[in-house]
């Protein structure tokens, strides 16, 4: 990753980190927590594709990990957010920008349960039960509820400070995306092959305007002699 990308990924996740524990986590909501964390690794890794969405949820999970005031076992939520923000970029826009917002809303549902399921069955592999006694079903329920209803606030504005900070942010999507991007096809007619095709056009109209005084110049002599 870019240092521009690392640095950016760490002050947002810090920062969301820092409101979900001091802020969400106090709020004493029934069922799950607003995960602000995930909404932050979805809308980072649905601008910096897959590898990038991986690497910033490991990062993002191992600091909740190590985080008070976690409860949990080292890695698991670190597992669960790189898986997430693995999938989550493969699936990014393919212009890197949003067309409609029912696909990203259907990225935070299905992500919102997956890593909760995720979530759940790493704690069962290390024999914390937890989720059977508050109950899967309504923590499921609840957690969708809970980031669809913030990710309008969260996402769009994530996906917004990625693109602004990254210098060129549709480098991995290809030549073909970049047509879709205003701001790219703003900055290409600034390269000088738009000017360049220019002066080459206006020398050819120099050349044939002298070729046809060349011309005329030679009838005339020919008729006075």
């Amino acid at each position: 990753m870019r240092v521009n990308r690392i640095l950016l990924s760490s002050a947002l996740v810090v920062v969301a980190l820092v409101i979900q524990v001091s802020v969400l986590a106090r709020l004493h909501l029934p069922g799950a927590v607003p995960d602000l964390l995930l909404l932050t690794v979805l809308g980072l890794a649905m601008v910096y594709g897959h590898v990038g969405g991986a690497l910033v949820g490991f990062g993002a999970g191992l600091l909740a990990d190590l985080a008070p005031p976690a409860d949990h076992a080292a890695g698991r939520y670190a597992l669960v957010l790189c898986v997430t923000g693995y999938f989550a970029g493969l699936i990014r826009p393919e212009n890197g920008r949003l067309k409609s917002a029912s696909g990203p809303m259907a990225v935070v549902v299905a992500a919102a349960i997956g890593s909760t399921l995720l979530y759940a069955g790493v704690g069962a592999l290390v024999g914390d039960t937890a989720a059977r006694h508050v109950g899967l079903p309504g923590l499921l329920f609840s957690a969708a509820l809970y980031d669809l209803l913030l990710a309008p606030f969260v996402v769009p504005a994530i996906m917004w400070l990625a693109r602004r900070s990254d210098n060129d942010p549709l480098a991995e999507t290809g030549p073909a995306t970049k047509s879709g991007d205003i701001s790219a096809g703003w900055l290409s007619s600034g390269t000088g092959l738009r000017i360049g095709s220019q002066r080459g056009g206006l020398g050819a109209l120099k050349a044939k305007a002298r070729t046809r005084s060349a011309r005329v110049s030679r009838i005339k002599g020919v008729k006075r002699l």
